[in-house]
């Protein structure tokens, strides 16, 4: 079974009442493709990330038997970063900070070597590149979508401005 993951990278800043974990490895397309890793092969890996990411988390992802060679390396941007604090029930958090960086301009393009992907997890991405992904893989089986707050409000906001609408709450 063949997995494609799509998604975000990123390094975190993670807070809790119990201590703080600063850019440390994070994203959708790293927690799916990791945990995939555990339970089929070959998982096929499509992101971005900056300059600043470290060459040890892409031999980490390697290690895990994930084919990252759909893992684009800017050279002029930083690596998504997001900062989070939980609170002391972890379940409930706020987000502090979110520097798309090297994920705003993010505009994945499949290689023919993956668009035959029977399974596809489309992680942490804005709603148009989640289709434009789809329209490229050839024959899926099963397409699983993830997302955040950050696209469901922050899309309807970018679709409003680029149709020069707004919306009252």
């Amino acid at each position: 079974m063949s997995l494609l993951v799509i998604g975000s990278l990123a390094l975190d800043t993670i807070e809790t009442p119990f201590g703080k974990a600063e850019r440390t490895l994070g994203g959708s397309a790293t927690f799916i493709s990791t945990s995939a890793s555990y339970f089929t092969s070959p998982v096929r890996l499509v992101g971005i990330v900056g300059y600043d990411f470290p060459k040890e988390e892409v031999e980490f992802l390697k290690s895990k038997n994930i084919d990252v060679s759909g893992l684009e390396i800017s050279e002029t941007q930083k690596t998504f970063h997001w900062h989070g604090k939980y609170d002391f029930d972890l379940n409930t958090r706020e987000s502090i900070v979110t520097e798309l960086n090297a994920f705003e301009t993010f505009d994945p393009v499949i290689s023919e070597k993956f668009r035959d992907s029977e399974y596809v997890c489309l992680g942490n991405l804005h709603p148009a590149l989640q289709k434009k992904v789809i329209a490229q893989i050839t024959k899926p089986k099963l397409v699983m979508c993830d997302t955040m707050n950050f696209w469901i409000e922050g899309a309807l906001m970018i679709c409003l401005k680029s149709l020069n609408m707004s919306i009252f709450l």
